[in-house]
């Protein structure tokens, strides 16, 4: 009678990638929780040539008994003689591994939990190979090798994979696979003991007392990081003592023995570590419950920030899609829909007590890759002084096109206007963008004049391969404390600053007493309302501020406050979902604006209107709206750069003033890079900034 269904691994490559090795030690290491039988596919080729027999015999006589929950029964090739050899069975297990060129077949897939692939370079492999086999396999190396080109042209088990490995890199990485293993869905169930593992983690930290210069102490620990965050509340020193929104700093990279980097497309999250990569095909949101929902370090006793390490980055506007939006088509080439790093170790600057935290992870286990980098960075700390120069202006000054000409955008204000009239929506958050190509181009170097020129509380520079994101937000999406409270802080409603006191004094009582204003931002802060009540206790829900105004270094902005009270057992990462992506960047109601939006903007926005910022391992959050940023993308040996703006439409708004608007918001980024408004004009009514 069938036992119970063992989970089924499979570890596939070319020859001579590794393959054996890693799957003899991850074994080892999975028999400490776990019964494992191993099984090697070049026991069952028939010969030389028989790659494509070998994995149909291994489908049928191996893998559909254990699918089945029965002893596997198959006869081992005599490769002396040249025939088939004694019967040998592979007994049920809790995991079996199955290592072997064509072990992820896509004959297999059906039958298996997950496929590891090792890929190595060609060379490296056939040295190994022939070490490892010596004469015997030396006459065979191009024979095989052409049945496992001519495999592979039809059936790439690394195209569906759901780990990669990069074999040789190093020495193998079976612990690197079996934690990758552990945030497989199919796998999180017998895995169950190696995931509390995960969380069987330590926060701590040491105290600098110091107030470096931020900027200087990024370059020194990030500037040649791959996959860096920087969330800067870049205005700390201009608003008088910090508060909430701009007290601290986070500094942190994808280094260490910890680091991870996340990059979501379409309903697959990469996940590498090292060189290993996981692929997860599940949405996105599940995942990041996965490994951010449940509360996994407390904060230590004098540190006062939310965050205690975890994933840093932005979630894309387009993640709309599995939050009610329309799941429209990416085009080739286009950004991830998320992008994240896990930082295992962080710099943090608290700016109201003039101190540096340096947080790290522990296992238990002796790290000496954290003592080295905890020496660096004191030192980088130290170094450091408060700034005394202004950042250069990047060069060369960037020309900038628009995506929708004045008329263009009018006229799309217009047809959102008539399905606010039609009773379609109240409001229509419609966007457009600015683009420019730099045949060379400093994102940092961008991002530090950017700070300088337009400091906010929220602002952020996320560099990841290929991309980076350079923000001066001022709007918060959304705070999720570890004991439950949530605030958002949505921002409608735009006056740009004059350099005449009295004439900025005017703009800002306008603003104050605008009734269009008001109503587009009461509409968001009843959105937000109701997307908060889903996971609030019930009575929680308040607004603590309603229409107050804050002033910026280029703008006056129209702020309002929502706090709640997360209800006991509703999952954090819900939370996010239920109120992504920000109304202030919708409109309302959210769901059939959007559909709107994508009829009237048929442009992917990326992560403009998406949010950034940190998912901390003790369970809180603390997310911005992308906006005021600047995207910067690798693009034919130069970089595309990215600029999206936009407003609020309602049924009262002047198309003229709207446009006014989007060359507003667009001023704070120009400025700084030393660019104009496509049209050659002031982007309207701001202050002027000095280089």
């Amino acid at each position: 009678m069938p036992g119970t269904r063992p989970l089924l691994i499979a570890v596939d490559g070319r020859s001579g990638a590794g393959k054996t090795t890693l799957a003899v030690e991850l074994a080892a290491l999975l028999r400490e929780h776990h019964s494992v039988s191993l099984f090697h596919l070049e026991d069952i080729y028939p010969g030389w040539d028989g790659l494509a027999d070998g994995i149909s015999r291994y489908v049928e006589h191996v893998l559909r008994p254990l699918g089945e929950g029965r002893t596997a029964r198959w006869h081992a090739w005599d490769w002396t003689r040249g025939e088939d050899g004694e019967e040998r069975v592979t007994p049920g297990a809790d995991i079996v591994l199955l290592e072997g060129v064509g072990a992820g077949a896509s004959a297999a897939r059906p039958y298996l939990d997950a496929v590891v692939w090792v890929e190595a370079d060609p060379d490296v492999r056939r040295r190994t190979a022939i070490e490892r086999d010596g004469a015997t396999y030396a006459p065979f190396w191009e024979r095989w090798a052409e049945q496992e080109v001519a495999w592979l042209s039809e059936d790439d088990p690394s195209v569906s994979a759901d780990i990669i490995m990069q074999g040789h890199r190093g020495p193998p990485s079976p612990r690197a696979v079996r934690l990758a293993l552990t945030g497989l869905p199919s796998c999180a169930v017998l895995l169950a003991p190696e995931r509390a593992g995960r969380r069987g983690l330590t926060l701590d930290y040491e105290r600098i007392d110091a107030t470096p210069n931020t900027a200087e102490l990024f370059t020194a620990l990030y500037g040649l990081s791959p996959a860096a965050v920087w969330l800067d509340s870049s205005d700390a020193a201009t608003t008088g003592p910090p508060t909430d929104r701009n007290r601290f700093s986070i500094l942190a990279d994808a280094g260490g023995v910890f680091g991870q980097q996340a990059l979501h497309r379409a309903g697959v999250t990469e996940i590498s570590a090292g060189a290993v990569t996981a692929r997860v095909r599940a949405p996105f949101f599940r995942w990041l419950d996965d490994v951010w929902g449940r509360r996994a370090v407390r904060v230590p006793e004098g540190f006062a920030c939310e965050f205690g390490l975890g994933w840093l980055g932005y979630l894309g506007y387009e993640l709309k899609r599995e939050t009610g939006g329309s799941d429209t088509s990416t085009p080739d080439g286009a950004l991830p829909d998320a992008a994240l790093v896990f930082a295992g170790r962080a710099v943090v600057v608290d700016h109201l007590e003039g101190s540096v935290f340096l947080l790290f992870l522990s296992d238990g286990r002796p790290d000496p890759e954290r003592d080295d980098w905890l020496e660096h960075a004191r030192a980088a700390v130290e170094a450091t002084a408060p700034a005394t120069n202004r950042p250069p202006v990047p060069r060369p000054v960037p020309s900038f096109r628009t995506r929708d000409s004045r008329e263009e955008y009018l006229a799309k204000i217009d047809l959102a206007k008539t399905e606010i009239a039609d009773g379609n929506t109240y409001e229509v958050c419609l966007t457009t963008s600015l683009t420019a190509h730099a045949e060379s181009f400093d994102a940092l170097q961008a991002y530090l004049r950017l700070r300088e020129v337009s400091p906010a509380p929220f602002a952020h520079f996320l560099r990841f391969p290929g991309l980076a994101v350079a923000s001066t937000s001022p709007e918060r999406f959304l705070k999720l404390t570890a004991g439950g409270l949530m605030r958002a802080e949505p921002i409608k409603g735009t006056r740009g600053r004059s350099m005449d006191p009295a004439a900025d004094a005017a703009l800002l009582e306008d603003l104050r007493a605008s009734a269009k204003d008001r109503a587009e931002n009461i509409m968001i802060v009843d959105l937000l309302r109701n997307d908060l009540s889903h996971h609030a206790m019930p009575g929680s829900v308040t607004v603590s501020r309603l229409c107050d105004i804050e002033t910026y270094a280029t703008v006056h902005q129209m702020v309002s406050t929502i706090d709640a009270r997360l209800r006991p057992g509703s999952a954090r990462a819900g939370v996010v979902a239920s109120a992504f992506p920000a109304g202030s960047m919708t409109g309302a109601p959210k769901i059939s604006t959007m559909d709107i939006l994508d009829r009237l903007e048929r442009t992917p926005r990326g992560p403009y209107s998406g949010a950034a910022g940190y998912f901390s391992l003790t369970g809180a959050t603390d997310l911005a709206v992308v906006i005021r940023t600047l995207v910067v993308q690798e693009d034919d040996g130069g970089a595309r750069l990215t600029l999206g703006v936009g407003g609020a439409i309602t049924a009262d708004s002047d198309p003229a003033e709207e446009w006014d608007e989007v060359r507003t918001k667009a001023r704070g980024v120009l400025s700084a890079l030393r660019s104009v408004f496509p049209d050659g004009s002031a982007a309207g009514r701001v202050r002027t900034v000095e280089p």
